[in-house]
């Protein structure tokens, strides 16, 4: 066995992607076809050289056309069940995915049905698949005014797969600070917090969120290299960053995988996570995550299971929950590890 198929066959947890960002060209094609949405081509060929990012105003473009195609209950019953089969085959055994319902709601849909359907895709998706997927519903920063329906969407799927309250878009032209009481509602009532941060903005923006959200996670998290007191702090606290390498790549965080900070913060004792952020956007996914940075940084068997393993260890998981799926991964890697290739 080749290491490319080790890492395919490793056991994996991916703790940074997001629902929308995961739709591949031909659920896509299939949820334009039923609710009449126009693309800009009209098959799979067509829609996959669109998807190929470009810049950030055609990232931005395909996202919104992949959120504007889910219109039902069973529209995101598809694009959820078509991630977890896609999980399933890299054995992606566990999934916190970011979902902006706000933006949903926004378009129309009915959030209570949204949820069931999620829910059953969850279902489904542990019963017939063995993988498992938990959500984190995410307030935008630009968007102040969908903040409260998105809390109240999350505490509404307390049970029912949500596990945190999330924030994203823009942290270098909108703060936190406005939704610093979402997230103390949101930690009061018992879900985890995290926030990106540290992609777009330097420091200050990490700073900021565990200061205002107070939160477990951030969200890429890779700027926090410029500063050594905050790596340092970072350290101290044991908080996980989600580090989303080709990601980074694409939207211009950093020149090229050989100049990100993944490997350093890794040596400064951060607990850094491997994630896909928007797969298909980005040419990538989670094993491709891996790939990429064993061919970078030169990572051996043992190392790459050490990340899957951090990864992990920063899951919103019972503490039951994870000590099982730890053993279960030591178990599958320890016997992968003597099936690889000399």
């Amino acid at each position: 066995m080749s290491l490319d198929d080790f890492l395919l066959r490793m056991p994996k947890v991916e703790l940074h992607v997001h629902l929308e960002g995961s739709m591949r060209p031909a659920v896509l094609l299939r949820l334009s076809r039923r609710n009449g949405v126009v693309l800009p081509a009209d098959d799979e060929a067509g829609l996959a050289r669109w998807f190929r990012f470009r810049d950030f105003e055609h990232f931005v473009q395909v996202y919104l056309t992949c959120s504007r195609a889910l219109r039902t209950p069973e529209d995101f019953q598809l694009l959820a069940t078509d991630f977890l089969e896609d999980q399933a085959r890299q054995n992606i055994v566990y999934t916190e995915v970011h979902f902006t319902i706000g933006t949903h709601l926004t378009n129309g849909v009915n959030g209570e049905e949204v949820l069931a359907a999620l829910e059953e895709a969850i279902r489904d998706g542990e019963e017939r698949l063995g993988v498992r997927l938990r959500l984190i519903p995410d307030i935008v920063r630009n968007v102040p005014g969908m903040a409260d329906r998105t809390l109240e969407w999350a505490l509404a799927g307390r049970g029912r797969g949500v596990v945190a309250l999330g924030l994203s878009g823009s942290e270098a032209r909108f703060p936190s600070e406005p939704f610093r009481e979402h997230f103390a509602t949101a930690a009061r009532e018992g879900l985890h917090c995290v926030a990106h941060a540290g992609e777009h903005a330097g420091p200050a923006s990490i700073r900021s969120v565990l200061d205002v959200c107070k939160a477990e996670r951030i969200g890429h998290g890779v700027r926090a290299i410029e500063d050594p007191s905050l790596v340092a702090e970072l350290r101290e606290r044991g908080i996980p960053l989600e580090v989303c390498p080709s990601s980074n790549v694409c939207l211009g965080v950093v020149s090229d995988l050989e100049h990100h900070p993944f490997d350093r913060l890794l040596r400064a004792g951060c607990r850094v996570t491997v994630n896909s952020d928007d797969g298909p956007f980005f040419d990538t996914t989670l094993t491709d995550e891996y790939v990429r940075l064993q061919r970078t940084f030169g990572y051996g068997p043992a190392e790459l299971a050490d990340l899957a393993l951090a990864g992990l260890g920063a899951a919103f998981l019972p503490e039951d929950e994870r000590a099982a799926l730890a053993a279960g991964f030591r178990e599958q890697t320890d016997q992968l590890r003597r099936d690889l290739s000399p």
